[in-house]
């Protein structure tokens, strides 16, 4: 039998073992469960020895460690970059600032204890100063790996999966998940088309500075993404603004013999026929059925036979008011793809949530292994 690592890595190479490969990523229910820190404010630069461990007991492979710092980004003398946590009516605040010769600008997350999240209160980016500002920052960046920090992960991690190496939001996801929320971005690419090329161009232009570093990195799989979902960016969006920035990264990084998964984990219809023909190796996250979007088999037809399909079950499921025959039948009609194209992995649709039943874990690795051979 082919170890949880083996599986995954063959998948992206085209070939077939013996079983679909089977992978979660655990972080926030993990972090949930056992009331663990979730802070943002600060990467997690040492490997998180609890977290895998669990993943190994389970024999769940692994493939993502959120919030780690394999690498770091540098600004000029006249920029600063500023991260600190604050208290206001008794709940933890984190508030990012940038300040440079042009102007300073700021955001802020905001604990949710219900949801175990840090959603933003405050967006930073509000107007074309601000986005000038943005620009002036995060188009002179300069980064520096930290190798030794990653292959710690992989050593500890061993055969029980891999680690994806993050190469961040590209411009886009920068100003709708991190900066200026997605209205105020799609306004902003409508209303001031001139100003918003000349921002995402020229951070573009930095962010493959990036992207040739991580071609020279130990990974064998770069995960991008913007949190795609096509209502956000439909075809005609990304066309117009991220494509060429995918393409040409992606085309650097096969050239360096590394494979590219891209984050899509929101409406599909679009989306995965969108991303696999900026040449990416893997849609990941893939969640069918989301507000009534493709159904497993739908996802298959637009992603054509090559094109690597991970995820397939939705967070609702794992969920206690779902009830686990439809677990049970969600993971079964994914696992029915196999017999069209062995270029699939079992996981989650993006992250386990907070609140999954533990016991559907292990129902759906059991699962894999009985029902997922070749």
């Amino acid at each position: 039998m082919a170890a949880l690592r083996e599986r995954i890595l063959r998948v992206y190479e085209g070939q077939i073992l013996d079983t679909v490969p089977f992978m979660l990523d655990l972080s926030h229910w993990f972090y949930h469960r056992l009331r663990l820190p979730w802070d943002l404010s600060c990467p997690y630069i040492e490997p998180d020895h609890e977290l895998i461990g669990y993943h190994r007991k389970e024999e769940v492979g692994f493939y993502i460690a959120n919030n780690a710092a394999f690498w770091s980004e540098e600004y000029p003398e006249d920029v600063s970059v500023t991260v600190r946590k604050e208290m206001r009516d008794g709940i933890p605040e984190i508030l990012w600032e940038i300040a440079t010769p042009l102007g300073t600008i700021r955001r802020v997350r905001r604990w949710n204890e219900s949801s175990y999240s840090w959603p933003i209160v405050r967006w930073g980016i509000r107007d074309e100063s601000d986005l000038r500002i943005f620009q002036y920052a995060m188009s002179n960046r300069t980064f520096h790996p930290h190798w030794d920090r990653y292959r710690a992960w992989a050593d500890a991690i061993g055969e029980c999966g891999v680690v994806y190496m993050p190469s961040g939001y590209s411009a886009v996801g920068m100003l709708m998940n991190l900066w200026m929320g997605v209205e105020n971005t799609i306004l902003a690419a409508f209303e001031q088309p001139e100003v918003m090329r000349g921002v995402v161009d020229s951070i573009h232009a930095c962010q493959l500075d990036l992207i040739d570093l991580l071609a020279e990195s130990p990974a064998e799989i770069i995960v991008m993404g913007d949190n795609f979902s096509s209502d956000i960016q439909p075809p005609h969006f990304f066309a117009e603004w991220s494509r060429d920035y995918y393409v040409e990264a992606i085309r650097r990084l096969h050239a360096a013999g590394k494979f590219v998964a891209v984050h899509i984990d929101g409406r599909l219809r679009g989306s995965i026929g969108m991303i696999r023909e900026t040449g990416a190796d893997c849609g990941d996250a893939i969640t069918p059925g989301l507000a009534g979007d493709l159904t497993p088999e739908e996802c298959r037809e637009e992603a054509g036979d090559e094109f690597i399909l991970s995820g397939g079950i939705s967070p609702g499921l794992w969920l206690p008011d779902a009830r686990e025959e439809e677990f049970i039948r969600a993971v079964m009609r994914w696992l029915e793809l196999r017999k069209r194209s062995p270029r699939l992995i079992a996981a989650a649709g993006d992250q386990v949530p907070p609140g999954a039943v533990e016991d559907r874990m292990r129902i759906m690795r059991d699962l894999v292994e009985e029902q997922g051979r070749f």
